[in-house]
């Protein structure tokens, strides 16, 4: 099945009123993690309400919010700034998801079944057919449905409640801009669906776990190609 082109989108204002603080702290997040902005550098509320199409009372309230989970710091005389980011913080925060995902991987072996793993081999197709089309939006989105079926398989709320909020702080538009994704993420998942197919849980968990710190890699070498650190970081 052929894809459609993608079509060139103007930039979306943000969504419903209770909607605004929370994307303009993604969006945030987003420019921070990709290394738009850098540690150190000021946020001016102004300059981001008019690039999100919003007030300058949702751009607070995310600043807030950014501040408590450590992303900007609040300096007198200066306002919000970035705060320092190490290489360290980046993998983390992809430590953190990998040895919560691969429990779940772990914990959905035995559950997922033949419909299950159906459903995972056709998105993953999908993905390959993305892959070929150069459509990296559509990448990304089966690449959250390939997670989320074997996260809800493993029918433990409380343990994916905690991976999503883990996984909060790195935007999922941001996978698609790293070099070398593209393919990781279609030989990981390969691994990891012959290892469901397998019912070996141990290998599941363990390539699960590979998965997401390879991932979290490939970040950090994107923030050093774009001189987020100096080499002695």
């Amino acid at each position: 099945m052929a894809l459609p082109a993608p079509s060139p989108a103007p930039r979306r204002a943000l969504g419903t009123r209770l909607q605004l603080g929370d994307e303009a702290a993604a969006r945030i997040r987003e420019l921070i993690l990709d290394g738009r902005v850098r540690p150190g550098e000021r946020l001016r509320l102004e300059r981001l309400a008019l690039e999100f199409g919003v007030s300058v009372t949702p751009v607070r309230e995310a600043l807030k919010s950014l501040r408590s989970e450590g992303f900007v710091v609040l300096e007198p005389r200066r306002g919000f700034v970035v705060a320092p980011l190490s290489k360290r913080d980046v993998q983390d925060l992809f430590w953190v998801q990998a040895g919560i995902a691969a429990e779940l991987a772990a914990r959905a072996t035995p559950r997922i079944g033949p419909e299950g793993l159906g459903r995972l081999d056709a998105l993953h197709r999908e993905l390959e057919r993305a892959d070929a089309a150069r459509r990296l939006d559509l990448m990304e989105e089966h690449n959250h449905r390939f997670h989320r079926e074997i996260n809800l398989a493993a029918d433990s709320a409380k343990l994916a409640w905690s991976l999503g909020t883990a996984a909060r702080y790195v935007p999922r538009g941001l996978y698609g801009r790293l070099p070398h994704w593209p393919g990781v993420a279609m030989r990981d998942h390969e691994r990891i669906l012959a290892a469901l197919r397998d019912g070996d849980a141990g290998t599941v968990a363990e390539r699960m776990r590979d998965h997401v710190v390879r991932v979290g890699e490939l970040l950090v070498a994107h923030l050093e190609r774009r001189g987020m650190w100096r080499p002695a970081e």
